[in-house]
This record gives structure tokens, C-alpha cells and sequence, in this order.
């Protein structure tokens, strides 16, 4: 059964009061199917002086370099690199998970690489990244879920609202493929449910809350 959600009581205000008092540290967004596509019109909106880490993973093939970093750094006025394990989340800064390997963010903020088995048959997973920057950065998480077609991220989102982070997702009536935002929004009724669009314009809010 489909996930319903009535996007239309995602007014401004809503928001509004799901950014109170907040401080973002540091975004971490997820997608699989569609997900090139959804980031392509979604990393644009980051102004040259973003300040917050943003980690972007999707599921990418295993036996094949991942050519993300490079096919994003000719798009964005940020930096952009490929995460590499032992190095600091730096601010103002976008990362690209590799293929082949988990990527996780350590306590001390740096990032981690490992080869323990697939979760939800992808590595690198969502999951891991999520849960392990909930764990890094508690209420200075902010965790999106795009577009995918299986429901790899929901478990990463709950932990990111458990730990007080802010949870956004993707309206899976307008994703490419719906299983992964509806498998979150069971599974941990994240703060914000928007079209792309508007979840477009709020990135660069989240540097001023």
C-alpha cells in the first residue's frame, strides 16, 4: 500500500516551524533510481558560500568507478569531492560516496570506508551513512530522501529523528520511483514531506537556521 500524504498541509508555515531553533551542521541526502536527475536540479540551489557538509550517496554499480563527483563539480559553484576514508567533513563542501564501499561519518567527523555486505543489496548504503551521521551529528543533521525503488534510507532517517536531526522527504507522487521516500515515511513520519521543487528552495535555508 501506497504512503499518503497530503503535501498540500506542507505550507510555509510548516516549514517554518519544522526549522525553528535549528542549527545544520552538516545534510546528508540519499537516492537511487531517478537520482542523478533529482540532484541535478536539487545541488544547483547551493550558493557558493553554503556552510554546512552536504553528503550525497546513491546506489552506483560495484564494479565501476563513480563519476559523480566529477559530473557535479562542473555543475556547482561549491567544491566538490569524492568522500575518502580518514579525511574530515569539511564545511562548504559537497561529497559523493565512491562505489564498492560503505561510507560512514566516525564520531570525530571523519569519514570512514568499509567493505561489510550490502545493505538492502547496495554498497554503499544508505542506511550506514545515515545512521552513522545521526550518530556524529545529532540535532545538526539534516537527512533528505529522494527518488528509489527500494527502501534502503528509511532506517537512516528514523535514526536521524531519533537523534533530533530534521527528516525531509521526497513526495513519492512526483519521484521517479516511489518505494524509498513511502518506505521512510512509514517507517519514521519525517518533519517535511515536499515535491522537489520546494525542497529545491529550502537547501539554502538550511545554512541560516
Amino acid at each position: 500500500m501506497k504512503a499518503k500524504v497530503d503535501t498540500a498541509a506542507q505550507s510555509a508555515q510548516s516549514v517554518e516551524d519544522a526549522l525553528a531553533g535549528r542549527r545544520i551542521e552538516a545534510i546528508v541526502i540519499g537516492a537511487s533510481a531517478g537520482g542523478v536527475d533529482a540532484l541535478v536540479e536539487l545541488l544547483p540551489a547551493l550558493p557558493p558560500d553554503f556552510r554546512p557538509a552536504t553528503v550525497c550517496i546513491l546506489h552506483v554499480p560495484s564494479d565501476r568507478e563513480s563519476r559523480l563527483a566529477e559530473l557535479f563539480a562542473a555543475r556547482l559553484a561549491l567544491p566538490v569531492r569524492e568522500a575518502v576514508d580518514k579525511a574530515p567533513v569539511e564545511d562548504n563542501t559537497v561529497y559523493f560516496a565512491g562505489a564498492g564501499y560503505h561510507l560512514s561519518i566516525e564520531q570525530d567527523r571523519v569519514f570512514s570506508l568499509s567493505c561489510e555486505p550490502s545493505v538492502h543489496y547496495a554498497r554503499p548504503a544508505i542506511d550506514v551513512l545515515m545512521e552513522s551521521a545521526a550518530d556524529a551529528y545529532g540535532d545538526g543533521l539534516a537527512g533528505i530522501l529522494l527518488t528509489g525503488a527500494n527502501i534502503d534510507g528509511a532506517e537512516g532517517m528514523q535514526r536521524i529523528r531519533q537523534r533530533g536531526g530534521l527528516t525531509i522527504v521526497q513526495d513519492p507522487a512526483g519521484a521517479q520511483a516511489s518505494a524509498m521516500p513511502e518506505g521512510a515515511i512509514r517507517l519514521c513520519a519525517p518533519h517535511l514531506v515536499l515535491p522537489l521543487a520546494a525542497i529545491r528552495a529550502l537547501l539554502p535555508q538550511l545554512e541560516t537556521t
